[in-house]
């Protein structure tokens, strides 16, 4: 149930503009005057600017149209299905060339089905928050569950931990099976809760909250049972897989130590 934690003031005056040594130039009065008095000067020194502005983007425009963008853009021609050389044009060389990939292929076949799970496993997509439990190529059982929420939770005290709430993905079996599984709370479900971590490990049993039953397949992770069903189809939990009570019996009747696990 518990993942892992990852461990110059400016001057109230008016000013026009500073010098190279910092030094603050005001114009004399006759300037203000002839500042003042002139009506359109900063217009016509801002239109002169706009005037510049569309002057450069213009020849910007036009030498993009001349010199290109520097793509090529070519049509798609479809290439002619090419055949290889190796297969022969004559009727007997081509029937021991087939025998051939036929037998290739029943190797291959054969090194696929030594890899294949036996008997009875589980898969478990993430993504659509679904359960399968399967043999061979028969699926047993398809139903929603919740997987990892990928939350994370960061405690503002203490010792500043973390802890993020993925699910884990890849190959794992069944360990531990448990029937009425008592959940020992870990330090991050008080911190979720703002609650005070006990330091008696009694205050840390939670009964009931993991269902009927629980497989544990390593790391604080388990398949177990949830009080909150309506929630089934999200991606809601703090790592573990919670299924549904009558599809979590059906999972459990069917399960061994052993059985396969695979989360994607």
């Amino acid at each position: 149930m518990e993942p892992s934690p990852n461990l110059p003031t400016g001057s109230s005056q008016a000013e026009t503009a500073s010098g190279p040594d910092g030094a603050v130039r005001r114009p004399a009065a006759g300037q203000q005057a002839n500042l003042a008095g002139t009506p359109g000067a900063g217009r016509r020194v801002s239109f002169d600017l706009r005037t510049a502005a569309i002057a450069v983007g213009a020849v910007l425009l036009v030498g993009t149209l001349v010199a290109g963008t520097g793509y090529r853009y070519e049509p798609y021609a479809e290439q002619p299905l090419t055949v290889s050389g190796e297969i022969p044009t004559d009727a007997r060389a081509l029937q021991q060339f087939t025998a051939r990939l036929r037998g290739r292929q029943r190797s291959l076949a054969a090194r696929l089905d030594a890899l294949a799970p036996k008997g009875v496993y589980i898969v478990i997509d993430q993504t659509q928050n679904r359960i399968y439990l399967k043999r061979g190529s028969e699926t047993l059982l398809e139903a929603v569950c919740s997987a990892g929420s990928g939350m994370v939770l960061r405690e503002s005290g203490g010792k500043k931990r973390e802890w993020v709430f993925d699910s884990p993905r890849g190959r794992f079996e069944v360990r531990t099976m448990l029937r009425d599984p008592v959940w020992r709370k870990p330090d991050w479900a008080f911190v979720e809760e703002s609650e005070p971590i006990p330091t008696n490990p009694a205050d840390r049993l939670d009964y009931g909250t993991l269902g009927e039953y629980a497989l544990y397949f390593g790391d604080g992770f388990m398949i177990h049972g949830t009080l909150y069903e309506r929630l089934l189809g999200r991606a809601v939990s703090h790592g573990c897989i919670r299924v549904g009570r009558d599809d979590l019996r059906k999972v459990w009747a069917n399960s061994r130590i052993g059985t396969q696990i695979y989360i994607y």
